[in-house]
């Protein structure tokens, strides 16, 4: 026994354990062979087994606000395995943030992310208003007159500085940017200021050094109709934005409104604008027929 243990490290207790079940299967060889190491009942109990209240001390730290705990010590603070697992500790509930993970798990949890899914009231006329604009840019596209979103994307820092996703390098050899996303002093930030054509589906971006101003949105529209309008569309005699109610361009800003009537002076084409209701700025093209591929890029 003793040359077996020491050519393949096994204890003598598990050889000799081996070698009665040897002698076990000799004298009855028909014995039902089971894949048991433990007997029945042996091993240690669950958790939920020993603990019977683990579970419902877990899930009213979870989920306080339908467990009948709105004053729960975790409220307001991250719900990781860890502080789950200390607060259950706290609680006489000693528990391991693994074991609070595979709790957790079975219960039918998962790490997910907040949804922006409420909208909050909606107005009665929202549907009409939604229902006028679209009547109104059908009826300026079938007389082949221009419509255009507007809108203007966050301010961007000039500079090296991270973006979110991935592009094709030498291995090993990602392009370093800087730590830290201080603006520089010099280069500054800018304003990105986008004009959408929905019947050409083409876009003109017009970017600013300054701040996003009335005046600075209406020259980057006029700047969209004197590189791309003009010969896009040769003989209009009227001009439809569709805009966001709030912002440069927004449908309470003096200054919007003054420096539009300047151009369509200037331009000669008289402009109509449809303002999109508050809380809606996602249903304007742009966001998503070019924005969303600035975004990419």
């Amino acid at each position: 026994m003793s040359a077996v243990s020491a050519a393949t490290g096994l204890s003598r207790n598990t050889i000799r354990k081996g070698l009665a079940e040897i002698a076990a299967r000799k004298k009855n060889p028909r014995a039902k062979v089971t894949s048991r190491v433990r007997t029945t009942g042996g091993g240690r109990k669950r958790l939920t087994e020993s603990d019977p209240g683990l579970t419902q001390a877990l899930e009213r730290l979870v989920d306080p606000m339908t467990r009948g705990d709105p004053m729960s010590p975790l409220r307001w603070t991250c719900k990781s395995t860890s502080s789950l697992a200390e607060a259950l500790t706290l609680q006489e509930h000693p528990i391991s943030a693994w074991s609070v993970g595979a709790l957790l798990k079975a219960a039918g949890y998962s790490l997910q992310s907040n949804r922006k899914t409420k909208e909050g009231s909606s107005h009665p006329d929202r549907n009409a208003q939604f229902e006028y604009i679209n009547a109104a840019v059908r009826r300026f596209q079938q007389s082949g007159q221009p419509v255009i979103s507007v809108d203007t994307t966050k301010k961007e820092a000039v500079g090296p500085f991270k973006n979110g996703g991935r592009e094709w390098q030498p291995r090993g050899a990602p392009e370093e940017v800087d730590v830290h996303d201080f603006p520089d002093p010099q280069l500054g930030k800018v304003v990105p200021y986008g004009v959408f054509d929905l019947s050409q589906n083409e876009g003109w971006v017009s970017v600013g050094i300054g701040h996003d101003t009335a005046q600075f949105a209406v020259q980057a529209i006029g700047r969209w109709w004197q590189k791309m309008g003009r010969k896009r569309y040769p003989h209009a005699q009227k001009l439809l934005i569709t805009a966001d109610g709030g912002g440069s361009n927004g449908s309470r800003c003096r200054l919007w409104k003054v420096a539009l009537q300047e151009l369509a002076t200037h331009g000669g084409i008289p402009i109509h604008v449809c303002h999109f209701p508050p809380g809606t700025s996602k249903w304007n093209q742009i966001e998503h027929r070019m924005f969303c591929h600035i975004t990419q890029n």
